[in-house]
């Protein structure tokens, strides 16, 4: 009865959609049995009764080690689903699994089910928290994440209570440069839509704390706190994103999955990470939050 009720409050925590298209659970959920390995793990250790960005950090630190893969999530030229793969992981992917994980162990206890992962997945990465089956029901661009799960009481975005500042730039990547994406070459009457998502963004602007700033407002910041690296580059806002997490000695230090060490690992304290790429530019904060109640 009570994995009913869960379920039912993961399907009210969004708007009915379409049902899209699936793709076999061979493709969708990679790696079931260390999932549920570290889920077992989790529950057995007390972790549930942590607050989220402890049970989050708990569980992004378990993943140290895991590959560094890119492009985990495109399955298939026309077919969009959400999907977990706890065998390689990039930057984005990493933060997501650890942050799902972290909210499903405190809904109940073992066992686990990937249906149940798969869908707080949904819950997280795609606008409105539910997928269509197309490729653009997808939040691709980590300021548009921020917003859409702000709305929905997922996180907080808390870089303006860091004293962050204003800035605007042209974002156009996707929109201009719909070859480099096979979704959408295969389906180029999604590209208006996110030359429109890209204009919206470039008006919008973002907050965020210049790195120079970022030692002063470490002591502020909390284990799991997700920590997106804003770049010098044109085009865009960000290139990067990880976790914050404390060591045994209080240091606020960068947890994420690296293309340069290949793996998951717990890099340096984050300001020291920060300065040693001269393209990292400053950062902006997501403060995750417990699931609604409602």
């Amino acid at each position: 009865m009570r994995r009913l009720v869960v379920f039912l409050l993961l399907l009210a925590l969004a708007p009915a959609a379409a049902p899209a298209a699936g793709l076999p659970m061979s493709k969708t959920f990679i790696g079931q049995e260390k999932f549920q390995q570290l889920m077992n793990r989790g529950y057995r250790e007390g972790w549930a009764k942590l607050p989220l960005g402890e049970r989050v950090n708990k569980f992004a630190l378990a993943l140290r080690g895991t590959p560094y893969v890119n492009y985990t999530l495109e399955l298939h030229d026309t077919i969009e689903a959400p999907s977990v793969n706890m065998k390689g992981m990039d930057c984005w992917t990493l933060f997501e699994i650890a942050l799902c994980m972290g909210r499903l162990v405190a809904l109940h206890p073992p066992p686990y089910s990937p249906q149940e992962m798969l869908r707080l997945i949904e819950l997280d990465r795609y606008r409105g928290g539910r997928c269509t089956g197309r490729f653009d029901s997808r939040l691709h661009h980590l300021e548009d994440w921020i917003q859409d799960n702000e709305r929905r009481g997922l996180v907080k975005d808390i870089t303006p209570s860091l004293g962050g500042k204003k800035l605007h730039r042209r974002m156009a990547y996707m929109g201009e440069k719909p070859n480099l994406y096979r979704q959408l070459r295969a389906d180029p009457s999604m590209v208006p839509e996110f030359i429109r998502i890209e204009n919206e963004l470039s008006r919008r602007g973002i907050t965020y704390i210049p790195k120079s700033q970022v030692p002063h407002i470490e002591s502020k910041l909390r284990n799991s706190d997700i920590i997106c690296i804003v770049t010098t580059w044109h085009g865009t806002y960000t290139s990067h994103v990880g976790l914050a997490s404390r060591d045994k000695n209080g240091v606020l230090r960068f947890l994420h999955a690296s293309k340069n060490h290949r793996k998951v690992v717990l890099d340096d304290r984050l300001s020291d990470y920060l300065k040693k790429f001269s393209k990292h530019a400053g950062i902006f904060v997501a403060r995750p939050l417990e699931l609604p109640s409602r």
